[in-house]
């Protein structure tokens, strides 16, 4: 018995068995970390005449995204094959209101979208739809000065961007006046923040967007906003209880910021037109660091940032600076998946170790058993 023990342990380390086990290690550490590095951003190309779209959502629900429309008070459906069809038209708006920005509030099944009219006089208002059935739930006026009428030449509100609470609460920056609006889940409005902290930082007035500021916001289940301002790149957060705002300490500005959205892991993805910037906290958001920039397609203006399946990042490509103009027609309009780089060679780093490591153990094992079969073969002589 001892020498068969012996041939068949010797055929074993022979250079074919040797080479498919190397090979089987390979493909094994391949199998486990390398797909996300190795398979292509997913690009969805989609049609609508003059959409313009400045803000979209990954609906789990129903497998698509949501976009809105800076032209046209409609909602479509994209898939992620690029099949576009509208789910929500409200012809009760005027024909050119803008829906801005959204936020999919899961338990309720329902979409907050801040509405903007963009010729003068300004409106402003949050209207709920109910996404299974269409219905439009509410549509609330929403005014920073009580004593200044929707409309009025003096207002110089613009609803932003929202999103919604696990209570059903919608919080609606306004990029006018700093200020952020409350409306509670029955469709009743007040002024949430209005902070002097988000006065007191410079703007650039150089840039194209220094009249912007409260910008992209985001909920934080530990019970608190966070909120970018787009011309003075600053992060705040904002207390749910009381709408106290401080300034999150950051490494860089985040200039620009526009849409925001948040990753199962906590980074934070804030969009502008030049880069996705990705941010990550480890104190709640006391301080925070912008570990990482992906540079984006100026020409095609980026406006907002999605989380869909597989924790995947989306960027919109709208063409809103072309949608604001009024002069452009356009038909086609894209959402592409953006990773970060820096997390892209992480990957690959830790592919190379889990190989490296399991080389190392296979040599180890085959100096073991080739001294097995030393020591078997001395007993047997």
């Amino acid at each position: 018995m001892m020498p068969k023990i012996s041939i068949v342990l010797h055929r074993l380390l022979s250079g074919t068995c040797a080479a498919t086990l190397v090979r089987f290690l390979i493909l094994g550490s391949i199998f486990f970390v390398g797909p996300t590095s190795a398979r292509k951003p997913h690009i969805v190309n989609f049609q609508s005449h003059n959409l313009f779209p400045e803000s979209f959502k990954w609906d789990p629900r129903a497998q698509h995204f949501i976009v809105g429309s800076l032209c046209h008070p409609t909602l479509l459906s994209v898939s992620d094959a690029g099949v576009a069809e509208t789910i929500i038209s409200d012809s009760f708006l005027p024909p050119n209101s803008s829906f801005v920005g959204l936020s999919l509030d899961r338990q309720r099944y329902r979409i907050l979208v801040c509405v903007h009219h963009l010729s003068s006089p300004a409106y402003n208002a949050l209207a709920a739809y109910d996404l299974s059935s269409g219905r439009r739930l509410f549509l609330t006026p929403l005014l920073s000065d009580p004593d200044v009428k929707s409309g009025s030449d003096e207002s110089s509100d613009i609803a932003n961007d929202v999103a919604v609470d696990f209570s059903g609460n919608a919080y609606v920056t306004n990029s006018g006046a700093d200020i952020i609006w409350k409306v509670n889940v029955d469709g009743e409005a007040s002024v949430f923040s209005q902070s002097n902290v988000f006065k007191s930082y410079p703007v650039d007035l150089t840039t194209s967007y220094h009249k912007c500021g409260l910008n992209g916001v985001v909920f934080n289940s530990k019970g608190y906003l966070l909120v970018v301002q787009s011309n003075s790149g600053k992060l705040y957060k904002v207390d749910i209880d009381d709408g106290s705002a401080w300034r999150v300490i950051l490494n860089k500005d985040l200039m620009g910021g526009d849409g925001l959205a948040v990753r199962r892991d906590g980074v934070l993805l804030v969009v502008s037109q030049e880069k996705l910037y990705f941010v990550k906290s480890e104190d709640s958001w006391g301080e925070g660091v912008v570990f990482d920039e992906t540079g984006l397609e100026v020409e095609k203006q980026a406006s907002a940032v999605t989380v869909g399946e597989e924790d995947r990042v989306y960027v919109l490509y709208g063409h809103v600076n072309d949608g604001l103009m009024g002069s452009v027609e356009r038909d086609e309009f894209s959402i592409v998946e953006v990773e970060s780089e820096k997390e892209s060679k992480e990957e690959k780093i830790w592919l190379y170790v889990l190989i490296g490591l399991g080389l190392a153990y296979f040599m180890f094992w085959r100096f073991q058993m080739k001294q097995l079969i030393q020591n078997m073969n001395k007993k047997t002589n």
